[in-house]
């Protein structure tokens, strides 16, 4: 369970890290329809900045004028924005793993990535195989 506080990328590495074991493909899956999960870099926040800010200029909320023709309206204005975001973003992961240890580069990090404005508690499967 990853709980966020509203919109943002939440970085959950080292949890998966510590949880993982012997060789195979792990594969992340996260059971909403609202946010997504990214691998990206996590040695500066900038970086997670200018992608939230970045979709939030391509998907802006319903009460922009320039979504009107949007239909699925009355969960509020974050709402149908976050699931077209989650349509443009995966939802699960593979990453390969080797004797216990995820085989990601240096700088890169496991995130959630949370498009709903206020605070949820999100749920991703973790599964091995291999």
């Amino acid at each position: 369970m990853i709980s966020t506080a509203g919109p943002g990328l939440y970085e959950f590495t080292r949890d998966v890290a510590a949880w993982v074991t012997g060789t195979g493909i792990l594969t992340l899956f996260v059971r909403h329809t609202s946010c997504s999960l990214v691998i990206q870099e996590n040695a500066d926040p900038e970086v997670q900045t200018d992608l939230q800010n970045f979709f939030h200029r391509l998907v802006p909320p319903t009460t922009d004028p320039s979504m009107s023709y949007l239909t699925h309206t009355y969960e509020g204005p974050d709402d149908m924005p976050a699931h077209i975001k989650a349509a443009l973003l995966p939802t699960s992961l593979q990453i390969p793993v080797a004797d216990g240890r995820l085989q990601l580069g240096t700088w890169q990090g496991i995130y959630l990535f949370e498009h709903r404005d206020r605070p949820h508690t999100r749920e991703v499967i973790a599964m091995m195989t291999g």
